[in-house]
């Protein structure tokens, strides 16, 4: 029987007639009870006794669980939920009751519920709405703001934060029609709200529904309005009320340096962040997070320091966007003095932490830091051993991914989807296709885990790297949803290298389709038109793509150096040691000849003479990054660099030959994975 079945009075009457002194008793227990497990006792004999069809015994019930010492509102609301049909009054009790509760949310959660199951509401429910959405703007407006997160968490009330945008405009509505108007308090926790859940189009009807009413807009609306705005990545908007606000403060100029940074306007961001006089650790965290996750990890690590040279003391999620940096650098010296400070400020036993840390080291090219980390952890969770599979997966090694999963499971850690991208991704590098083919079908099958993209690009490249083009493209073509510029790019750049014009050229064109101004599948398509030596083909999409203003993605690699960064482009000459590294490298390319090195002219797609494709090949980033490092470094330490670009056939073939002549371990982390050269041979075992 559902909540929506309407069971005839004279039954309920006879059902509490036939049992009126034990409904009087229980009545009178209800009244007495100081326990929620003393009322969960009655409801048990509510249940066996069959009057659980009286919703003044019920209604009783639930008024009595938010009256406690200690309310339990879930557990109230929760049978509230199971009455059949209670009238207006009951409902109108029940929102009373919530809206004096230390949780006036409630209240809001209650209401929405209501209308889902189309119960009957009266007028009389707006007066404790109002209160509980007066109540939980005072509650926002008292807390301490140590986060803008914080407070953006609390307003994330039921209407936004569990997806019932419908229930807001009709509330107010119906609160417009009872005479009852909204003021600024209420429209101030929807907007709040509406920018948590990012809902754009129901915060500006709010704000068309502030002007219909001619809501005095005052400074606390006007902060409401900007923070939805720039949590709904709308900066223009934004920006203009912003200009307006007079006095701004730390919460709202927060909110704009994290909506830029949401929209990959970091800078902007950072001017709103240079011009506040006064700083809290929140607005720190959210301009060193903008510069993490924007791309910017030296300015992220550069403006951590500056923050503790104030004073200023780090949280936990300060932290994840510090250790998140490291990664996205993968300065492997810095890593090790961020978890210096982690362990000395007592960071060192909170979840999430740790596991930023494996993915940390991973990423730095340290598999041996990455499993202390793993080591040392008294709990863990899914996205521990996750993490794990995936550090091991990205440095090529299948069989410890593997052996971590088995464990895994033998520890009932239940995977998720992360957990077989990773294994997917490491049976893909690997090129273990059989053993990938049985991990995509477990994970449906035994784990009933749903595919997404991610896991049937897996499949993609899996197939494609071990030249199963069709097989790669028949999983393209029965996947249940459209596949995305990576999957068709997977595709693509495996084509590429194996040669298949045809099937490249028509994965290139779906690419297009789909982003008309992606660089690298102009550049894919133009290196499958130079292998074949179709040089016209090659020269008109070079002219397109000057046409369209695409430019290639130049080559960049990074090396970290006592704890300084030096980056390196392609060809490049800017830095300060330029003519000591270009000798070197005629010194390098000399020993390396003399060890069976020769220059791999096809990896120079472009139509050039000899001596232009010798330049254009020896002067790749990684290599003169390389050779800055032997410059440098003493004979036998590791050399650890960081490629933006796949690492071509002729520098991998380069590393090798040089790990074994200067014996010399060199860790390279280029787009995809980390290769590990060492006494001529690499860890990848020339498979990727």
């Amino acid at each position: 029987m559902n909540a929506m079945t309407t069971i005839p009075q004279p039954i309920v009457s006879s059902v509490i007639h036939q049992n009126q002194s034990h409904y009087n008793h229980l009545l009178t227990s209800l009244s007495a009870s100081s326990s929620l497990l003393h009322l969960k006792q009655i409801h048990t004999q509510i249940l066996r006794s069959g009057l659980d069809r009286s919703n003044s015994l019920l209604i009783k019930l639930v008024l009595s669980a938010c009256t406690l010492s200690s309310p339990s509102l879930d557990y109230a609301l929760l049978v509230f939920y199971q009455m059949h049909n209670p009238e207006p009054h009951l409902s109108n009790k029940l929102l009373r009751e919530l809206s004096r509760s230390s949780k006036p949310e409630k209240a809001l959660l209650a209401y929405a519920k209501m209308r889902e199951q189309g119960l009957v509401i009266d007028s009389f429910s707006f007066p404790p709405l109002l209160k509980a959405s007066t109540r939980v703007s005072r509650l926002i407006e008292g807390m301490e703001l140590h986060g803008f997160a914080s407070k953006m968490d609390f307003v994330s009330d039921p209407y936004c934060g569990n997806g019932r945008f419908n229930n807001v405009l009709p509330l107010i509505e119906e609160m417009k029609r009872s005479n009852i108007k909204p003021d600024e308090k209420i429209f101030s926790t929807v907007l709040s709200a509406c920018g948590r859940a990012r809902n754009l189009e129901l915060g500006k009807a709010i704000h068309e529904l502030i002007a219909e009413n001619e809501v005095v807009v005052d400074h606390n609306l006007q902060c409401a309005l900007i923070i939805m705005y720039a949590g709904c990545g709308s900066m223009d908007m934004a920006r203009s009320l912003y200009k307006e606000l007079s006095p701004k403060n730390i919460v709202v100029s927060t909110a704009m340096i994290t909506g830029y940074s949401n929209v990959g306007k970091v800078e902007s961001g950072f001017l709103i962040f240079d011009q506040m006089a006064e700083k809290d650790l929140v607005c720190w965290s959210a301009m060193i997070s903008g510069y993490a996750e924007g791309g910017q990890p030296q300015d992220a690590l550069q403006l951590f320091h500056k923050m503790l040279s104030f004073g200023v003391k780090p949280d936990q999620v300060t932290m994840l966007s510090v250790v998140s940096a490291c990664a996205n650098l993968g300065a492997l010296d810095h890593a090790i003095q961020i978890q210096s400070y982690i362990d000395e400020n007592g960071f060192c036993g909170a979840l999430p932490v740790n596991n930023a840390l494996i993915d940390m080291y991973a990423k730095c090219g340290d598999l041996k830091r990455a499993r202390g980390v793993f080591a040392r952890m008294h709990r863990r969770n899914v996205i521990t051993w996750s993490s794990m599979i995936g550090a091991y997966a990205v440095h090529g090694d299948a069989v410890k991914a593997l052996e971590l999963f088995h464990e895994m499971k033998t520890q009932k850690i239940k995977p998720n989807g992360v957990t077989f991208v990773g294994l997917l991704y490491a049976c893909s590098h690997a090129g273990l296709v059989e053993e990938g083919q049985k991990l995509f079908a477990s994970m449906v099958n035994d784990h009933n885990i749903v595919p997404k993209r991610e896991h049937y690009g897996c499949m993609v490249d899996l197939y494609g790297r071990a030249n199963l083009l069709r097989k790669a493209l028949q999983v393209i073509e029965e996947m249940p949803m459209a596949p995305n510029v990576v999957i068709w790019g997977s595709l693509m750049a495996a084509c590429r290298i194996y040669n298949e014009v045809e099937l490249g050229e028509f994965a290139a064109k779906r690419v297009l389709e789909l982003d008309p101004y992606h660089d690298g599948a102009h550049i894919l398509l133009s290196n499958i038109y130079a292998k074949e030596r179709r040089w016209e083909n090659v020269g008109e999409m070079r002219r397109l793509m000057q046409h369209k203003g695409v430019v290639k993605q130049r080559g960049c690699s990074r090396i970290e150096l006592d704890g300084e960064i030096h980056e390196f482009l392609t060809a490049d000459r800017n830095h300060n040691e330029t003519d000591d590294i270009y000798a070197k490298l005629d010194e390098v390319v000399s020993e390396l000849e003399v060890a069976g090195y020769t220059p791999n002219m096809c990896c120079v797609l472009v139509d050039l003479d000899e001596e232009e494709k010798m330049k254009a090949l020896l002067w790749h980033s990684e290599k003169l990054a390389l050779c800055y490092g032997l410059l440098r470094r003493k004979r036998g330490s590791c050399i650890r660099i960081i490629k933006n670009l796949r690492v071509c056939e002729d520098c991998h073939n380069f590393m090798k030959l040089a790990s074994k002549v200067y014996e010399t371990r060199i860790i390279v982390r280029d787009r995809t994975r980390f290769h590990d050269y060492n006494d001529g041979a690499c860890s990848c075992k020339d498979y990727w």
